[in-house]
């Protein structure tokens, strides 16, 4: 049975998961949000929702917090292999996670201790235009959902800083951070993340 994650809340992937984790899916997945109906739509062309092209990102931190790689549509795979994003998703069309980034967490090198995931529109719309958003973690061996968190979407903001799995204590764990950003790529959102680590 998953979690449903609290903005701020931290959950221990191990005892949540039932073991130890050794690769995990961070899912998002999201629709545009519908506008117009009926005669008018028909008459005026319009009402059809826009495409929006939210873009799933992981950046790696060391212990001094600084980042050491970055996974997104641009680099789908991390230099180490430790970390792969499934490909770019434009529109949000769809059922299920329109976005996957697979973590081999046994691959992850030592010097690299917190991840953080990450969502920014590309398209530069806000997220008042998005609608059913939400990140997930899911245990790859057997696809049962560990946590999700619903994204808090309403808002003028571009962008959102999801979620970060750290070590402590020699295990994962996983923080809802919920924190609303600004920026259209992953550049545009690291001094941001950085004040949440």
């Amino acid at each position: 049975m998953a979690i449903n994650l609290q903005k701020g809340q931290k959950i221990s992937l191990s005892k949540e998961s039932g073991g130890a984790l050794s690769k995990v899916i961070m899912g998002l997945g999201w629709d545009a949000k519908k506008t117009g109906s009926g005669l008018l739509k028909g008459m005026f062309g319009g009402g059809s929702s826009d495409s929006i092209d939210l873009d799933a990102s992981c950046v790696l931190f060391d212990d001094q917090n600084k980042p050491v790689d970055i996974v997104y549509f641009g680099q789908l795979k991390s230099r180490d292999g430790s970390i792969v994003h499934t490909g770019d998703n434009r529109t949000g069309d769809g059922d299920g996670d329109d976005e996957q980034i697979i973590v081999d967490l046994d691959k992850i090198p030592a010097t690299v201790k917190a991840l953080v995931f990450t969502v920014s529109s590309y398209t530069g719309q806000t997220f008042n235009t998005v609608e059913n958003a939400y990140c997930r973690l899911v245990d790859n061996s057997n696809k049962n959902e560990i946590a999700r968190y619903t994204l808090s979407a309403q808002g003028s903001h571009t962008a959102q800083i999801m979620a970060k799995l750290y070590r402590h204590g020699g295990e994962w764990k996983m923080h809802a951070i919920g924190e609303n950003g600004t920026g259209r790529t992953i550049d545009n959102l690291l001094p941001q993340i950085i004040v949440h680590l």
